[in-house]
């Protein structure tokens, strides 16, 4: 659909949590959008009047209350609805607007996975329904084209390890049996509960790896993977928490294939997103997390060694922009038409 120069109203479920705010925060800049309403979870009682600020208090100026949620209320209201909302909230809230073609992009990862054994497998919750899953795109932005109007946003570690990989398996640049991910994240990709984890006192000049080979990203991750390259086995995936407050590192390791070289990767790459707005190529050198912070690039180096054979890709981004809030929007942007880049930050944040 086109909209181009249309004004539109949009919903929020689930804007206090650390994604759900900044999305909020960057609907309030998009100059399509008049209107957002912010919506709580179900298991609220509807007559508790909740505004924002109760919640994010950084957004003291702002007085915008937090609605009950009637599906068709919200479908009578709005134009398009965010879900901004932990896993296991939107596979029993959603039918009634997959039922209708209603406009969502959810940020959960309840509607990623089209194989509902994997979501039990994985998440450990009961599935939405295998027909409702087939009315979901996963929106990982760079490859959505013609989107369904149910698009999945992919997790933030999905987002850095699919955009390294992509030009690689899409051009048969690698071992498929070789590929080796160590992903690191800060402290907000846990969301806002607290666990020990991700207290101050636990992971201050401290790293902390956790769900090593069982992190729930695994099952998206291989499953966009087999669209490219169906003889990929399986990956070998480590994920890190590191004491800073947003970003993610991606550093992806795989045996070359045959005659590989140089030129030829950094061809792929070029090939893959030279019109990606929101990928930026550093070939030979290695970005860093603080070069993203803030914005919604995707920042990509790489290195071939002949000695070991082996390519390194390193591939970071902020965790609660393209990693969640900013591919949102751009995925929004996507769904209706707007220009890419339509209300995400031209720059990122320096110093």
């Amino acid at each position: 659909m086109n909209l181009e120069g249309e004004q539109m109203r949009v919903g929020i479920l689930g804007a206090t949590g650390y994604s759900g705010a900044v999305l909020f925060s960057l609907l309030t800049q998009h100059p399509q959008i008049t209107k957002i309403d912010l919506y709580g979870h179900a298991n609220r009682e509807p007559d508790r009047r909740r505004s924002l600020v109760d919640e994010v208090p950084a957004y003291s100026n702002i007085h915008a209350q937090l609605l009950p949620f009637i599906p068709q209320t919200i479908m009578e209201t709005d134009d398009c609805l965010f879900c901004a909302t932990p896993a296991g909230i939107t596979k029993d809230l959603m039918e009634p607007f997959i039922a209708q073609n209603f406009p969502v992009i959810d940020l959960s990862g309840d509607y990623r996975l089209k194989d509902p054994l994997q979501y039990k497998k994985w998440y450990h919750k009961e599935p939405p329904a295998e027909q409702l899953l087939t009315k979901a795109d996963y929106g990982l932005s760079e490859f959505l084209n013609h989107p369904k109007n149910y698009i999945a946003n992919p997790g933030c570690y999905a987002t850095a390890t699919l955009l390294g990989l992509a030009p690689l398996v899409l051009e048969k640049l690698l071992e498929p049996d070789s590929i080796i991910v160590d992903a690191k994240s800060g402290v907000s990709g846990a969301g806002k509960k607290l666990q020990p984890s991700n207290q101050y006192t636990f992971i201050n000049e401290n790293a902390f790896l956790y769900k090593i080979n069982e992190h729930q990203h695994i099952p998206e991750i291989m499953q966009q993977l087999h669209k490219w390259d169906p003889t990929i086995p399986t990956i070998h995936f480590t994920t890190t928490l590191i004491p800073v407050t947003r970003g993610i590192m991606a550093t992806i390791y795989a045996k070359a294939a045959p005659q590989i070289s140089v030129a030829k990767i950094q061809e792929a790459y070029l090939h893959s997103y030279s019109h990606s707005p929101f990928v930026r190529l550093r070939n030979e050198t290695f970005p860093t997390i603080q070069d993203v912070k803030g914005s919604n690039y995707c920042d990509i180096g790489f290195n071939y060694n002949p000695q070991t054979n082996v390519v390194t890709v390193v591939a970071v981004i902020d965790n609660l922009l393209k990693g969640a809030a900013g591919q949102a929007v751009q995925n929004f942007n996507k769904l209706y038409g707007f220009e890419e880049t339509t209300g995400l930050p031209a720059l990122p944040s320096f110093p």
